[in-house]
């Protein structure tokens, strides 16, 4: 066979001090090959060997807890560390937090670009996403601790635009996840839950002269896959173990609905979500959806807005997709979330990420830790975790229209919900909407010169951002605007002239009934609350599913100025045995 079959124990030991060692797969446990970072975890641990490690992932890999990336916290093992969001990763973070090892914090779509870029050669990634935000080097570069010196990213000119360019990065060794490899090394994916970035991370990895290994859950013999099912030739691959036990998550063993292989039955949805503080605003944000949309639901409340849609009788009418790499059906939420069912396709990640940056989606639903006066958002840096945005900023840069979630306080709120209408019964310890971010997830002052429409929703009030910052465009029936909204902030909005209450069904345990409304072209409320703002690229003729054009040329235009500048703020190949 052109790979070599090797033991899980013999593949950690093809690791050498000082690689660069990538590592595929994503969030809790997806397409991730955990046998071997536990077995990397056991050879340190054993012989303090290998040491000063680079370790890359283009997504945060854990469980929030032990398993995963954390696993590779022990100091001495790793000198730099990269990905997009070290949260799910606490014992790693906390060494960050530390100071014990330099950690960088990049936008994940830029990360698995780069993988493609480096595959091909380039020099490294140009792209507008990051600008005006803290990875832009005039502001942390992405650098997460005081020990990170080297600044990565760069502002450069190009074509009379700025833009950021982040460079090229080693590859030494590569570690991807299939289901079946032949004997060949040819590998296909048919029980997997996504492709992530397998393709490009493999070619990257051959073509800088490291290696390729693989974790497959089941060898067949020399020509019995089908051509057209291999997703990575046997040429490109070194090395290859076993694991009959791999778990397509580290929630769920194995779900023929996430690998595509059976549609789930509508009966299979499961019962009626319990009414609760995040179903309100899930719902919320789902009346800022149009017919036909395609959008982007982010982690947390935004991944309950597919079963929100479900449960309404909706779901079909959009298109709804996950950035690992989902198109279409309904994505999972919690711990499995970045799987989806009943799908279109199952794209390779940098492919989703193309789709992103190039203004694709018509609208995204993404959380919000802290909201300032002139609508910046953080995401990422907020307590004393260490957390990073994941796919936060490709997906905010070019979308036309935005809802960002969260609860309007964190840190105790209970709020309860009788009689269609909320009951702050205690507040939150914390404020969200403060008079300046600690970091910038998302420009807002950048958002307005691009044209985009921008929601800040909660259990409590809905705002949108003006020029003017701010306004206040929604307040819950029986809610006292200056107590129990204005009293909680640490800037003063705009209260809108035709202030109105928020829908009293986002309220109710019962369903809320929207599938006759959601049929008509003018179902989306700022429609009905904030006329002024809307501009003419969301005109009334372009927003049903026929006009979409009109959308996407003006989309182009926003693209145009997405460059601008931006505040002060803003080898041959290795030879090595298998032991």
């Amino acid at each position: 066979m052109s790979a070599r079959l090797v033991s899980v124990e013999q593949a950690a030991e093809l690791v050498r001090d000082g690689d660069a060692l990538w590592i595929g797969g994503s969030g809790a446990g997806h397409g991730v090959p955990q046998a071997f970072i536990d077995q990397l975890a056991a050879r340190f641990t054993r012989s303090a060997s290998p040491r000063d490690l680079t370790t890359v992932r283009v997504v945060g890999i854990g469980d929030f807890g032990e398993r995963g990336m954390s696993q590779l916290a022990l100091p001495g093992l790793t000198r730099r560390t990269i990905g997009s969001n070290i949260g799910n990763e606490p014992r790693l973070g906390a060494l960050v937090a530390g100071g014990e090892i330099e950690s960088y914090s990049l936008p994940q779509g830029v990360l698995s670009a780069l993988c493609r870029d480096i595959a091909a050669g380039r020099p490294g990634h140009l792209t507008h996403v990051g600008l005006g935000t803290y990875v832009d080097p005039r502001q942390t570069g992405g650098r997460q601790n005081a020990r990170t010196a080297e600044q990565l990213v760069q502002v450069v000119e190009l074509a009379g635009r700025e833009w950021l360019f982040y460079p090229a990065l080693p590859v030494d060794v590569a570690v991807i996840r299939a289901t079946t490899a032949d004997e060949d090394g040819n590998l296909t994916f048919e029980r997997e839950p996504i492709l992530g970035d397998s393709l490009a991370l493999a070619m990257a990895a051959h073509n800088s002269g490291g290696i390729v290994i693989v974790q497959a859950e089941r060898l067949a013999a020399r020509g019995s896959l089908r051509p057209n099912e291999v997703r990575i030739p046997g040429a490109i691959v070194d090395y290859i173990y076993v694991d009959e036990r791999q778990r397509q998550t580290y929630n769920t063993a194995h779900s023929p609905f996430y690998s595509g292989e059976l549609r789930m039955p509508s009966s299979d949805a499961g019962p009626q979500a319990t009414l609760d503080v995040r179903k309100v605003i899930a719902r919320r944000a789902l009346l800022e959806f149009r017919p036909g949309d395609i959008c982007n639901l982010g982690f947390g409340i935004s991944q309950q807005i597919g079963a929100v849609a479900a449960e309404e009788g909706v779901a079909d009418r959009l298109t709804l997709t996950v950035e690992q790499g989902i198109f279409g059906g309904v994505p999972a939420h919690g711990p499995d979330g970045g799987a989806g069912v009943n799908y279109q396709a199952r794209l390779e990640q940098p492919s989703m990420f193309d789709f992103y940056d190039g203004g694709g989606l018509d609208i995204t639903s993404l959380s919000f830790a802290q909201v300032d006066r002139h609508g910046n958002v953080n995401v990422h840096a907020f307590d004393e975790r260490m957390r990073g945005p994941g796919g936060f900023l490709n997906i905010s840069a070019l979308t036309g229209r935005l809802c960002f979630v969260g609860t309007f306080t964190a840190g105790g709120l209970r709020v309860g919900l009788v009689g269609g209408a909320p009951a702050i019964e205690r507040e939150g310890a914390q404020r969200k909407f403060v008079d300046t971010v600690r970091e910038i997830s998302f420009n807002g002052r950048m958002a307005l010169e691009k044209g985009q429409t921008v929601r800040y929703i909660t259990e409590r009030a809905v705002f949108a951002l003006t020029p003017e910052g701010l306004e206040l465009i929604e307040v819950a029936d029986g809610l006292d605007v200056h107590k129990d909204v204005l009293a909680h902030m640490e800037f003063r909005p705009t209260v809108s002239e035709r202030l109105r209450p928020m829908d009293a069904r986002l309220f109710r345990a019962a369903r809320m009934e929207i599938t006759g409304d959601f049929a008509t072209d003018d179902f989306a409320t700022d429609d009905l609350a904030t006329d002024d703002l809307a501009t003419d690229d969301f005109a009334t003729d372009e927003r049903s599913r026929h006009g979409r054009t009109g959308q996407r040329d003006a989309r182009r235009v926003r693209g145009d100025r997405a460059g601008q500048p931006a505040d002060e703020r803003g080898l041959p190949r290795a030879d090595r045995s298998a032991p």
